[in-house]
């Protein structure tokens, strides 16, 4: 299907782009990657009379450390995240996140950035994103404010962010010695996630120190695993520990039905994939 027509802008800088937004209106679409919003606009799902291309703003693209954190531009593309020794050695999890996404062209094209703020349940960066508990810095026309993740992803397709501003980047706290695995069920291949589980473990000495597990598709938004993380810190980090752990991951969870999987069998998933991605992140 053909898309509507539209007017296409691509600014280069961030003022500039918040300036766009301004004259725009609601009926203006921000585009980052693309991977999103360029399929709606085929089937006529969103009708905008502005597309507004981030793309040429240097400023959100690129990953640094500014002391005890990661600053990942809103732009930076799943194949940077994936490929940055710096993301590989302080935030381990978002790398085994990316690499699930999709395909290589996406990952070429698909920004970390738009994935969050497009803030599909069953996308495969938010979960990891709110295990790691980054913060976001959106700009708007009043400056830049920090938004934590927890608070960030409010419902279905929605976020803090309001009409009038963009997220500029995503600031990760470092998760240095950290182990993490994400483990995925899909129907078929390069397919959205029905379930899946993010988790990073400190271990020492074989005992969990600290652990950070989340969920992807077990409600409108990620949701931390909090009965799983208050089981596995402080205990052994063995089998018995893990499957006592995964029972408990279904706690506080909304899951939908859909054409993919009823409500029922996405909590035995979120239980069954909880405990593989929690073994496999402690090695065993």
């Amino acid at each position: 299907m053909i898309p509507p027509t539209f007017d296409y802008t691509a600014p280069e800088t961030i003022e500039d782009a918040l300036r766009a937004l301004a004259e725009a209106g609601e009926d203006a679409k921000i585009i980052a990657g693309g991977q999103s919003l360029m399929p709606v606009l085929r089937l006529r799902m969103n009708d905008p009379n502005v597309v507004i291309d981030l793309g040429r703003i240097p400023e959100l693209r690129g990953i640094r450390e500014e002391g005890d954190n990661l600053v990942i531009g809103a732009m930076t593309t799943h194949y940077d995240v994936i490929h940055d020794p710096l993301v590989r050695a302080h935030a381990a999890l978002l790398v085994e996140a990316a690499t699930t996404v999709a395909d290589p062209q996406i990952r070429h094209r698909g920004t970390l950035g738009g994935a969050v703020a497009h803030a599909d349940p069953a996308g495969d960066l938010s979960a990891p994103v709110l295990a790691l508990g980054a913060t976001m810095t959106i700009a708007g026309p009043n400056g830049r404010r920090e938004v934590a993740a927890q608070d960030f992803f409010q419902d279905l397709f929605t976020t803090a962010i309001e009409p009038d501003e963009i997220l500029a980047a995503i600031t990760i706290p470092k998760h240095t010695g950290w182990s993490a695995h994400y483990e995925k069920f899909n129907l078929t291949a390069q397919a959205w996630s029905v379930v899946a589980v993010a988790a990073a473990l400190k271990v020492s000495g074989g005992k969990i120190e600290q652990a950070r597990v989340a969920l992807t598709n077990m409600a409108n938004v990620p949701l931390r695993a909090a009965g799983v993380e208050e089981s596995l810190i402080g205990r052994n980090a063995d089998a018995e520990t893990i499957r006592a752990a995964a029972a408990r991951a279904a706690e506080g969870t909304d899951p939908n039905s859909d054409g993919d999987a009823d409500a029922g069998y996405r909590t035995h998933l979120a239980q069954v994939l909880t405990g593989r991605a929690v073994a496999a992140a402690a090695g065993l």
